[in-house]
């Protein structure tokens, strides 16, 4: 059966002269010609991604789209209309956020975090910013220590409010972020702490950090650390009394990590420490 607004693996039908078909169990569903490859043969599997087009048929494309329903994804806005707006997702049709779906008016070129989903009227792909209603944290699917994927929702007063595994929601905290972030942006992270519901909570909180943990991180940070050394001629002019700022702006770490990976591989006689910098060995 076909799913619309996703990926589809469909077997070639017929050759026509403003495309191909692709078979759905019925009449076909056309792939046009702009999306034919020329060695494309009948009987072939095309991964292929279906929607409606402006006449609402099902249509199917083998361009990317920039995500598929479910997904949550940050999207510009090509047109604003008094109806809603239109953003780009990377296929023909546009992908439309009616006016109720937007938490306030969308501006042309703008960029919003929005969900997409299939509007239960119509059948039509559209988007949502009321993403926050389709979260929760009774059912939770993660635990502490485990490694999830991070997308930041909105800033709060305590650090950023991010979505997990884009079913629950987390706080990332100002003293655990060391670099530039916005709303709509992506990364690994894991589950730091979850706490229990109580009087002043009704639902469970769970703290996260951005990136991996302990020595995996380390570990990572190490390779990076070396490659800046021969990168910049096998010295480098950071020390434990670094500015945690300069520390960042350089390394793209915390000053924690920073002397954390510098012990490793100091230990590991792969650098020698020196007074206002550290070398290759």
């Amino acid at each position: 059966m076909v799913e619309v607004g996703k990926y589809n693996e469909l077997e070639v039908l017929r050759f026509v002269d403003f495309g191909l078909y692709v078979d759905d169990g019925g009449e076909g569903i056309l792939v046009p010609k702009r999306y034919v490859h020329d060695d494309t043969e009948i009987g072939q599997k095309l991964r292929v991604f279906v929607y409606h087009d402006g006449d609402e048929r099902l249509i199917a494309t083998t361009e990317k789209a920039a995500g598929q329903v479910g997904d949550i994804v940050k999207l510009k806005v090509k047109d604003v209309t008094p109806h809603g707006a239109f953003l780009d997702w990377g296929v023909m049709k546009d992908l439309f956020v009616p006016k109720s779906q937007q938490l306030d008016s969308m501006r042309p070129q703008g960029e919003y975090l929005v969900k997409i989903y299939i509007d239960a009227q119509t059948g039509r792909l559209a988007a949502t910013e009321r993403i926050e209603q389709d979260l929760q944290n009774d059912d939770l699917t993660v635990a502490e220590k485990d490694a999830v994927k991070l997308t930041v929702l909105r800033r709060s007063d305590i650090g950023y409010v991010v979505i997990i595994n884009d079913q629950h929601t987390g706080v990332l905290h100002h003293n655990e972020i060391y670099r530039n972030i916005s709303v709509g942006d992506k990364f690994d992270g894991f589950i730091k702490k979850i706490y229990e519901p109580d009087e002043d909570n009704k639902r469970c909180r769970i703290d996260v950090v951005a990136g991996k943990m302990g020595y995996d991180r380390v570990e990572d940070e190490a390779d990076k650390i070396l490659r800046l050394l021969k990168e910049n001629k096998g010295r480098l002019n950071f020390h434990d009394k670094s500015a945690p700022e300069d520390v960042y702006a350089f390394f793209g770490m915390s000053k924690k990590t920073f002397k954390m990976t510098l012990g490793k591989l100091y230990r590991e006689k792969k650098i020698v420490l020196e007074k206002e910098s550290f070398s290759l060995l």
